[in-house]
């Protein structure tokens, strides 16, 4: 029994939705507004009553095996069919049908069709692509569908649009796709003979002669010689007219088809004038006709007048003994030699020389070896010296030598090369410092400290003096930046001035700045290790020059070398002081400078490494971090875990260092590469530990004095240079080395 229609005994069908949207019944479609209401659905997305939705997706393809949706699983896969399709012609008395292949293509991505047909020389009807690929529906009633992989066989019809197509055959890809798929291929069929078709290749077939004109293959010689040309240098012997000059002409050869152009060489100030080509390009006959060939006289093969009637018209056969053929002899690559003459229409042209890719040619062809060129000018005559004239004193000697070289002058080049490679690159200065003393009796001036900075980008040379407290000499720039001359030099002379350059400068050597002479005394490290680096530019500090000229020492110095070291070293040790062989090596006169001793020195040098407390480290770390208010910790220890990949608590020296300069961590650099020397177990470090030492605020070090700080970073090895005065010597490696 069904309740009454009242208040509260009809359900409610909007309980439980979520969704009240109405979908949208108007729309535009190229620029016009129409009703597409019909295929949308109801209020909240629900279909109305009768209402059939069409399918967005094919009912294949589903990526079987794998998550991937189908225009990922099946990209770029496509099924090819053969296909044809009856056109009816009327009105056309030669054909009332005509039969038409095609391809269809089914892309598996997304179940779209393209129909292209095959274009065909001269056959009067668009052709191409007949259907652009897009998804095709299925003739009625089913025209809310649309054609899937299962709708396509072979020797079946398929009506697409107006058009009904029968599919004859498919390519292997596409049999072993259906197969996979439980599709039972048909069998290939033949494509119906189209009338019209025959009836056009019958027609090409009579109109084809039985004797056909001889076929001069040059394929092959276009694709061997294509853009290869022979070079030849040759002149014309133009004697006989009023001015009794020589022609100089180039001659290019073209292997691609054997044809000749020739371009004239006009030298400047010739008064002639200057014309595109000599010879334009064509192939070149060895004998000038008496009287030039009208066009169409020359041709391959004769024809012979066998009827001419007004009713039946003419008719030609061909001359199989050529009685009318004009034989024409033209120039070769092989009568091209170096001293051969080359008639240019009458014009008598003598080869003089070639280039090599010519020679190379004749060699390997003809095997031709010489190629003497041909002498037909006198040689140039040498060009008058310009003598330059001294230099004035105004401006700089390049500026003023400019002014004598052209009659715009120029502004000199730089070096732009050198200053690219050895300009200021980050950190890298490119500047030799070496500490200087005024050589001088004035004992004020004697006590003065200088500092001479060389630039290696532009080879300019600065001197700075140190200010000293109560010398009664006001320190700062004592000599502005600029190139220096060396002493010894005319001031007013032809030849540029010789500058300074840095392998002038080393340590003991003297250096004349505008008559002041400076002795080196000493270089700071970044000087040392450049030259050392560089040791093919510094031959001072070339330790194979160094280990040369101690090999070349004669043999009572070698013997006194020996007995000083053994009498230095009693317990043979293998070690002496730094200090006892370089007093040895300049008292000897070894012909080995300062500089030089110091490379040796620092080359076979070792000092003994202090051992620093770990715990002063860390007190000192800490200081730094707590100055700086550095709290950032639970962020390394973040930082540490995610690096930390393997979750072995434990990350390599370059990992740790790299994240401690993310954070810009306020420890100097020589402070933090000990501390991670101190914590390395081999080359990795237990972050926690590591950690755990630096944190302030919940690790707490006793705090330091300054002494301890200054002492601690005076003594870290980062800060120290690589040779200090109590050193030792490695005597036994110098002296392994001189007996190789």
């Amino acid at each position: 029994m069904a309740l009454p229609f009242l208040p509260g005994n009809s359900p409610n069908e909007r309980l439980g939705k979520e969704k009240f949207h109405k979908s949208q019944h108007f729309d535009y479609s190229s620029g016009v507004p129409m009703l597409v209401g019909s295929e949308k659905p109801g209020i909240g997305g629900e279909h109305l009553v009768g209402q059939e939705i069409k399918s967005k997706y094919s009912v294949y393809p589903i990526g079987s095996g794998t998550g991937l949706p189908p225009w990922v699983t099946f990209d770029k896969q496509v099924l090819c069919f053969d296909a044809y399709f009856q056109e009816t012609v009327p009105e056309a008395q030669s054909e009332t049908y005509r039969i038409r292949k095609c391809k269809i293509y089914f892309f598996l991505e997304d179940d779209t069709i393209q129909v292209v047909e095959p274009e065909y020389k001269n056959s009067g009807i668009p052709q191409g692509t007949l259907i652009r690929r897009h998804r095709i529906p299925l003739p009625p009633p089913n025209e809310g569908q649309f054609y899937n992989l299962f709708h396509f066989n072979i020797n079946q019809q398929m009506k697409l649009y107006s058009r009904t197509f029968t599919v004859t055959d498919c390519d292997s890809f596409t049999r072993n796709f259906l197969t996979k798929r439980g599709v039972h291929v048909n069998n290939p069929t033949t494509v119906p003979e189209d009338p019209y078709s025959s009836l056009r290749e019958q027609l090409k077939k009579s109109m084809q002669p039985l004797r056909p004109y001889e076929r001069h293959d040059t394929l092959k010689q276009f694709l061997d010689h294509d853009r290869k040309v022979l070079r030849f240098y040759c002149f014309w012997d133009d004697s006989q007219s009023i001015y009794v000059d020589l022609r100089e002409l180039i001659l290019h050869y073209f292997l691609v088809d054997d044809t000749i152009e020739i371009r004239e060489v006009i030298p400047p100030n010739s008064g002639r004038d200057k014309v595109n080509k000599f010879l334009r390009r064509c192939r070149l006959p060895k004998h000038v006709p008496a009287k030039v060939k009208q066009p169409g006289e020359i041709t391959d093969r004769t024809v012979l007048n066998v009827l001419t009637s007004s009713t039946m018209g003419n008719r030609y056969i061909l001359d199989s003994l050529k009685t009318g053929a004009v034989h024409e002899e033209f120039y070769k690559d092989c009568d091209l030699i170096i001293g051969g003459e080359v008639n240019v229409w009458g014009r008598r042209v003598i080869l003089a020389d070639c280039d090599d890719f010519t020679k190379h040619y004749y060699h390997s062809k003809y095997g031709i070896e010489d190629f003497t060129p041909l002498q037909y000018k006198a040689p140039p005559a040498p060009k008058p010296l310009r003598p330059v004239p001294p230099y004035n004193g105004f401006g700089s000697e390049e500026d003023s030598l400019s002014f004598c070289q052209r009659l715009l002058p120029k502004p000199p080049r730089k070096d732009f090369q050198k200053f690219m490679e050895k300009d200021r690159y980050g950190l890298d200065s490119k500047v030799l410092n070496f500490q200087a003393k005024m050589i001088t009796a004035d004992p004020v001036d004697r006590e003065r400290v200088f500092i001479i900075s060389f630039y290696l980008s532009d080879d300019t040379i600065s001197v700075f003096e140190r200010p000293q407290k109560n010398s009664g000499v006001l320190g700062g720039k004592f000599l502005e930046r600029g190139r220096v001359k060396k002493p010894g030099q005319e001031l007013f002379k032809s030849q540029l001035s010789q500058y300074f350059t840095a392998q002038d400068l080393y340590v003991g050597g003297t250096l004349c700045l505008n008559s002041i002479n400076f002795q080196l005394l000493d270089a700071d490290e970044y000087t040392f290790k450049y030259m050392e680096q560089h040791a093919e530019e510094f031959p001072r500090a070339n330790m194979g020059i160094i280990i040369s000229k101690l090999r070349s020492l004669p043999e009572e110095k070698q013997s006194e070398i020996r007995k000083f070291l053994t009498l230095s070293d009693p317990s043979n040790t293998g070690f002496i002081p730094f200090e006892s062989i370089r007093s040895l090596l300049l008292g000897l006169d070894c012909d080995l400078s300062e500089h030089e001793v110091l490379v040796l020195g620092r080359c076979f040098s070792e000092r003994k490494q202090t051992q620093v407390d770990v715990g002063l480290m860390l007190a000192v770390a800490q200081d730094f971090l707590k100055k700086k208010a550095f709290e950032e910790f639970p962020k390394m220890a973040r930082a540490f875990v995610d690096q930390d990949r393997h979750k072995t608590q434990r990350l390599s020296t370059k990992e740790i260092r790299t994240i401690c300069k993310a954070f810009h961590l306020p420890v100097p650099n020589s402070l933090l590469e000990g501390l991670l020397s101190k914590f390395a177990d081999g080359d990795e470090i237990d972050y926690h530990a590591f950690l755990a030492g630096i944190n302030w605020l919940e690790h707490p070090a006793p705090p330091v004095m300054p002494e301890d700080t200054l002492k601690l970073l005076i003594a870290s090895p980062a800060s120290k240079p690589k040779l200090i005065a109590q050193s030792l010597l490695n005597y036994s490696a110098v002296l392994k080395k001189l007996q190789v």
